[in-house]
């Protein structure tokens, strides 16, 4: 069964910013929007101010942004509002030719890209907590029947997607691309738009959850793959593959994001090299590769020059073998088709003969530099221990703890209660770490205990912040902080935590707000794997609609008080 029969819409109002500004706009006097120094040098555009945006000049904007502005420390205030309205529902689909309930998004499947409980992945929601979309941190879930309007500005530009954040329910299909237009660090002539990745499965994911809750192998084995909603099924007789056209001598601009729920992807074209442009949010000094590796919730925006000879080509989603589960891997594909290629055969091309065997994250390096301090770690790092435990309940149960406590929220009681109650007696389960210093910059130690039974990487997502990798690597960290990268690190918001390894974070408390931090392995953070930073909580109320959240709990405690047909059965989240 699924949760929420009832149709439930979305009001979604894009407020101002770098990405409204591509729709025009007021000009304004003062386009700048001082937010707090990241550090003292702020690296300002060298490029030459005031230059447009345009097919010859995609690092240009306008006015005083353009690809070296750091959107943290500035973004426009000028634009446009675009409002979307979405519609969840329970339908019908075969993505891969294969029939199955669906949670579809306006009558689609992915839901329709988003240009300019849901949760915004990525997005900082600077000062709209509110609208962050974590049921049981930043709101209640919306109830079947009823609406939530979320509004917020954009102040980043890139690649993203949003998702429901109400436990395992996006696996369903409550998903789709985010573009927020900006500036490029490398040309092209088309932007071909998303390209979203995930595994899929015929078993709907609650009951994959409940399976999940109990099994000592890891997440389940997916019975397929898809790239962009649709895939030939497992036995090749059903179903179609996605086809990109291009034509030859062009350049095009492809956004790769993995919307999965546990497979880890290399993705890519066979004759072809990425140029990989951005990762996650964050612009990227360009480099070439055959291939690029993405966990669950990142994203990468790549060029391709269409220079091979006029024919089709596979597309490749490889899983990679160590820390994916999929039965039909090896063959989840799509094509990429040159116009006037001949006939209707599948491609016969060959895949890369460099493809990793690895579950890591790429090295890259943003073309933003920013430091970060160093001269207070050692003093104000804070450890955070990563562990799974198996207890015996009518077979093995599984639970994630971070520090020892597996979370779960309150569906009907969310962070954000406790903040406008002056409620400070945060239940242990709730996984509440303090960040009380404006601006301070806050360290963190990610570390898998050792010998640990069910021993697997995990993609780890900061909401309202990029952080900063410090460092990662196997096994305990060694301590030695001449190791770690402060200078110009990559930044990012989803990054992966080793198997059996660490991962060292930083980020500056910058925006307050009740902010989840979690493995995207959607099983794993129903079985408690996930945090939430409490930061700046004296300023918390006022990002929020005091009155819209107050009378959206309300309905949806008047049905599930009414009705318990869906119980919590895991954190929640």
């Amino acid at each position: 069964m699924f949760p929420h029969l009832a149709p439930r819409r979305l009001g979604f109002h894009f407020g101002v910013g770098i990405g409204n500004l591509f729709h025009g706009g007021e000009e304004d006097s003062n386009p700048l929007v001082q937010v707090g120094e990241r550090i003292d040098d702020l690296n300002l555009p060298t490029l030459k101010l005031g230059c447009l945006f345009s097919k010859d000049a995609r690092n240009c904007w306008r006015d005083h942004f353009n690809i070296l502005t750091d959107f943290d420390a500035q973004f426009p205030k000028n634009g446009k509002t675009v409002t979307y309205d979405l519609e969840i529902t329970n339908t019908t689909m075969a993505p891969d030719g294969v029939e199955r309930l669906i949670m579809a998004v306006n009558g689609q499947y992915p839901g329709p890209t988003l240009i300019a409980g849901i949760h915004f992945h990525g997005l900082r929601q600077l000062n709209s907590n509110g609208a962050d979309g974590t049921n049981g941190i930043t709101e209640c879930p919306i109830a079947p029947g009823q609406s939530k309007t979320y509004t917020f500005q954009c102040t980043q530009h890139g690649t993203s997607w949003y998702h429901s954040h109400y436990s395992v329910q996006y696996g369903d299909g409550v998903l789709g691309g985010i573009i927020i237009n900006g500036p490029a660090d490398a040309g092209y002539d088309e932007d071909l738009g998303v390209l979203l990745l995930n595994d899929w499965y015929y078993t709907p994911s609650f009951a994959l959850a409940e399976a999940a809750a109990h099994s000592t192998t890891g997440p389940p084995r997916a019975d397929n793959g898809l790239v962009n909603g649709t895939m030939k099924s497992p036995d090749g007789t059903l179903g179609e593959y996605n086809t990109i056209q291009v034509e030859k001598g062009q350049s095009y601009r492809l956004r790769v994001a993995n919307v999965g729920t546990n497979d880890y992807y290399h993705f890519s074209i066979d004759g072809h090299n990425l140029t990989v442009i951005s990762s996650d949010f964050v612009p990227v000094v360009p480099f070439t590769t055959s291939s690029v590796s993405i966990g669950v919730g990142q994203r990468y925006d790549v060029i391709i020059n269409a220079d091979q000879d006029i024919d089709k080509y596979w597309i490749r989603s490889d899983p990679d073998g160590t820390c994916s589960n999929n039965g039909n891997a090896g063959n989840i594909k799509a094509v990429l088709a040159y116009n006037m290629a001949p006939g209707s055969a599948e491609p016969t091309s060959t895949r890369h003969d460099d493809i990793p065997d690895a579950c890591d994250d790429m090295a890259v390096t943003p073309t933003v530099a920013n430091t970060v301090p160093s001269d207070r770690f050692a003093a104000a790092v804070q450890g955070l221990e990563m562990s799974v435990d198996i207890t015996q309940q009518n077979g093995p149960l599984i639970h994630w703890y971070i520090n020892g406590s597996a979370m779960e929220v309150d569906w009907s009681y969310p962070t954000v209660q406790y903040v406008l109650d002056g409620n400070t007696s945060y239940p242990e389960e709730t996984n509440v770490v303090e960040l009380d210093e404006a601006d301070e910059w806050y360290y963190f130690v990610l570390q898998t205990v050792q010998g640990s039974p069910v021993n697997l990487p995990h993609p780890i997502h900061l909401h309202g912040h990029d952080f900063y990798i410090l460092g990662a690597g196997p096994g305990v960290w060694d301590g030695n902080i001449d190791g770690l990268q402060f200078d110009n690190p990559p930044r990012r918001d989803t990054a992966m935590l080793p198997a059996g390894g660490h991962l060292i974070l930083a980020f500056p408390a910058d925006n307050p707000g009740a902010w989840l931090m979690h493995c995207h392995i959607p099983f794993h953070v129903g079985q408690g794997f996930s945090l939430q930073f409490l930061e700046r909580v004296d300023e918390i109320e006022d990002t929020l609609d005091v009155d819209t959240y107050s009378s959206e709990c309300a309905a949806w405690k008047d049905y599930y008080d009414g009705s318990q047909i869906y119980t919590q059965t895991d954190s929640g989240l």
